[in-house]
């Protein structure tokens, strides 16, 4: 297995509904990049001890827990979005951010320098935006990754997309030997609406009982 830390896993599953994939990147560490949690499409509306309990564990062994936010392209209100932001730190000790539903125009990047700013003060020391495509350069400046490009591996080996050290590719429905080309990135063989319950195809899920939520 690779072991430079490259992979932003959005592992969107319960650790109770699924102990052995959880136990599989904790026991990856070295080679995340980070995990986005994401205990119900946000912080949700009270602490869930069993993700609490899994950011722990991973912060423990030096992965970077993101907090999942959505902000509907600028559609959703700023202190909804900052709420989110405040409880993913309070409730599971997130040390990042990662925003998605991002725009990629510039008409919205007031909207997002502001975001930022309040992610930044709510103690985000790694803030990620989902753009899922290539956004405007003046993104470039708000984020420490910015994500270019998130869609099926049919879609993703027919563009020829611009690469760089800040740029992050998203890939589901991929074969096992699919190579994104950025330096962080994260393939799965998921598909369909959910294809990020899914693990990477680097990651093996752990044999026998593996995390046990208290």
């Amino acid at each position: 297995m690779n072991t430079s830390p490259s992979l932003l896993v959005p592992f969107y599953e319960h650790p109770a509904d699924r102990p052995d994939a959880w136990a599989a990147l904790l026991a990856a560490a070295p080679a995340l990049y980070g995990v986005v949690l994401n205990p119900a499409s946000g912080a949700g509306r009270a602490p869930d001890p069993a993700f609490a309990e899994v950011a722990g564990r991973l912060r423990a062994a030096g992965v970077r827990v993101l907090g999942y936010a959505d902000t509907d392209y600028g559609r959703r209100p700023h202190p909804e979005v900052v709420t989110d932001l405040v409880r993913h730190r309070d409730w599971y000790g997130a040390d990042g951010t990662f925003l998605d539903q991002v725009p990629t125009d510039p008409a919205a990047l007031p909207h997002y320098r502001r975001l930022t700013v309040a992610a930044r003060a709510a103690g985000a020391a790694t803030l990620v935006l989902n753009h899922g495509a290539q956004p405007d350069r003046g993104y470039e400046d708000l984020a420490d990754l910015l994500v270019t490009f998130e869609g099926p591996w049919d879609s993703y080996r027919r563009l020829d997309l611009p690469v760089a050290d800040h740029y992050c590719h998203l890939v589901y429905a991929a074969p096992p030997d699919a190579h994104p080309t950025t330096p962080v990135h994260c393939t799965v063989p998921g598909t369909g609406a959910h294809p990020w319950g899914t693990l990477p195809h680097t990651l093996e899920p752990v044999a026998g009982p593996g995390f046990t939520p208290a």
